[in-house]
């Protein structure tokens, strides 16, 4: 009862719709900043443009009413194929403000599976970032009269026609347009409705062809009002926002940030991230386990001598000092000294290395390693975890930042309703769920009972205080030989928060004695190790398969085992001499590993793990 009266509560207080929104925020504050985007050379941005809510809307009808122009009718499908950047931002906006419905299209799918998206979503305009992503839906004349419209962000390499379009000629169209059609764009928006198609997102799915998740505008208005409901942040702070918006935590951001009144820097470019936190400087960040992984191993990998012993020293008070901080008691006597000092000579760069400015990070996509957040938070950095699915609207729920409790996701989103079924998986039921799976009602049934419960899959333990612990994948979970169930992700996190050279890895054991892991290791710090040896002129695949580098990570499997239960161990592992990518099967497009691919292709390998088992 007490999350259906919330729940009304914000309903009343949230937006018609995404274009309601976004009128909302302008109307609100038109003289703040909005966003940031890194202008100059490709290499690097020489200088970040700023834009405010009101120059932001100046753009974005335009945009609306460029799309307008080209006959874009109420819900039909725009596919938008590109990394992050400003104008992906903008395009999506302007979907929403023309009474269409995105398609979102991550950037690193194959042509096959963007075939398959285009179609079966019914997309007439593709709007993609480069002549790469062009070249993929081109290459098949079947989308010919589906796709009346090609926007293109940066044209280099193409010739334009009256079908493939610049950025720029979509918006020059759209100024002509409301020149002659004042009205349109509000036209547009009044037709739309918390019902209205907002958005279609293809689960990448570990088998089978993708699904094409609906999120009506309801989705986006109420993770708005329910987020800003939690207080997570104050509306004069600074985003770097760099997650694909392909995925629905990127997307879910946007929505969010229109309720908030916060700004954003948007740069998508991974390899430029550190770099541009210093520059920057923002308030809170959003990411993937992994970002936090890797900048954890380049600290741990990084120091040596005396420089390492110092950083170990100040991560072992930084560990001291959780217990009291969490609870808010201040630290005394011998601990509070040492903390000054480690804090001074080790988190201090740290802190400076992410802009100085960082309040606190959220992590999201997957599950967090607890030892990770643990780290982060003993160096004065907070990373709380949220959870959720493209099927919730991405967050479902997160972990309060002004009462973290390591290794939950917090409780869920105020006026969602929660429970667990007799096995332990978690139920979800409220306006973020979607409403089914396009052109799917089979799944969605499987997925969304007669009762409006959406199955999530995730065994969970929800604590008398409210707070939610993932524990397992129910369709990961696999049983040894021995009877023991085991969750792979558990053993993966293990891994990869103890090993500071694995990038990925595979835990296996169904039907086995014992656990094994297939492991992938890192390029960045695999060269460096190479560099302390002399070795540099070796090609990954050689370097990987070094006896040297086997015998440091079995050293390393030792501190894994250590915080795994008797049967989780992993007794056997292979180091694979190349990466599991999207082009090789072995992930999907948001970097979810296929764990049936994985296994399947590397079946021998694995056999050779188990070579007294016959």
């Amino acid at each position: 009862d007490r999350d259906v009266g919330i729940r009304e509560e914000l309903l009343e207080k949230a937006a018609d719709s995404v274009g309601h929104m976004f009128r909302r925020r302008v109307s609100a504050t038109p003289n703040k900043l909005a966003f940031m985007y890194p202008e100059g050379a490709v290499e690097g941005p020489t200088a970040w443009a700023k834009l405010t809510w009101q120059e932001t809307s100046d753009i974005v009808d335009r945009l609306a009413a460029g799309l307008l122009s080209r006959g874009l009718q109420y819900e039909q499908r725009v596919a938008i194929c590109s990394n992050t950047r400003v104008e992906w931002i903008f395009t999506d906006l302007a979907i929403a403000l023309a009474a269409g419905a995105t398609t979102t299209v991550y950037p690193n799918t194959a042509a096959g599976d963007l075939h398959f998206i285009v179609k079966d979503s019914g997309s007439v305009i593709f709007v993609a970032e480069n002549a790469e992503q062009v070249a993929k839906l081109t290459d098949s004349a079947e989308f010919d009269e589906q796709v009346h419209t090609i926007v293109v962000f940066d044209t280099s390499g193409l010739t334009l026609d009256d079908r493939i379009i610049s950025f720029k000629h979509l918006e020059e169209a759209g100024e002509r347009y409301l020149a002659e059609h004042p009205g349109a764009v509000d036209e547009a928006i009044a037709k739309t409705s918390r019902d209205s198609l907002s958005t279609l997102i293809y689960t990448s799915g570990t088998t089978g062809r993708p699904k094409g998740v609906r999120l009506n505008h309801m989705s986006w208005v109420y993770e708005g009002a329910a987020t800003k409901y939690l207080d997570l942040i104050g509306p004069d702070e600074l985003q770097y926002l760099w997650l694909p918006l392909s995925h629905v935590f990127g997307k879910t951001l946007i929505a969010v940030q229109l309720d908030y009144g916060f700004a954003s820097a948007v740069d998508g470019r991974i390899d430029k991230i550190v770099e541009n936190l210093g520059v920057v400087k923002p308030s809170f960040m959003c990411g993937a386990p992994r970002i936090f992984e890797k900048v954890r191993a380049a600290v741990m990998t990084g120091s040596t001598g005396l420089k390492g012993r110092i950083a170990r020293w100040a991560f072992h008070v930084g560990y001291q000092s959780i217990d009291d901080r969490l609870a808010g008691r201040p630290l005394t006597g011998a601990l509070a000294l040492q903390y000054k000092v480690a804090d001074k000579l080790v988190f201090s760069k740290l802190k400076e290395k992410l802009g100085g400015n960082i309040k606190f990070m959220i992590s999201g996509a997957a599950k967090l390693s607890p030892q990770v957040q643990q780290w982060f938070y003993g160096a004065g950095i907070l990373i709380v975890e949220g959870y959720g699915a493209t099927e919730t609207s991405a967050i479902a729920g997160v972990d309060l930042p002004r009462d973290p409790h390591f290794g939950t996701v917090g409780p869920m989103l105020p006026g969602i309703e929660t429970r667990l079924a007799d096995d332990g998986e978690l139920l979800l039921r409220g306006p973020i769920i979607t409403p089914g799976y396009h052109n799917l009602p089979e799944e969605t049934a499987e997925a969304i009972d007669a009762d409006g419960w959406y199955h999530t899959g995730d065994i969970a333990e929800i604590t008398p205080t409210g707070q939610v612990k993932i524990t397992d994948r129910k369709k990961d979970l696999f049983k040894t030989s021995g009877g023991k169930f085991v969750a792979p992700q558990k053993v993966e996190s293990a891994i990869q928060a103890n090993i500071p050279y694995v990038a990925q890895s595979v835990a296996i054991g169904e039907g086995r004695k014992y656990v094994s892991a297939l492991v992938v290791l890192d390029p960045v710090l695999l060269n460096k190790w190479a560099e302390k040896r002399d070795l540099t002129g070796l090609s990954y695949a050689e370097l990987s398969q070094r006896p040297e580098i086997k015998a440091s990570i079995e050293k390393w499997m030792e501190r894994v085992n250590a915080k795994l239960e008797r049967w989780e161990t992993v007794k056997q592992f292979a180091i694979l001499d190349h990466e599991l990518t999207v082009d090789n099967a072995g992930v999907t497009p948001n970097m979810k590993i296929r764990r049936s691919n994985v296994t399947e292709k590397y079946s021998d390998l694995v056999d050779s793990l188990y070579p007294r088992e016959d």
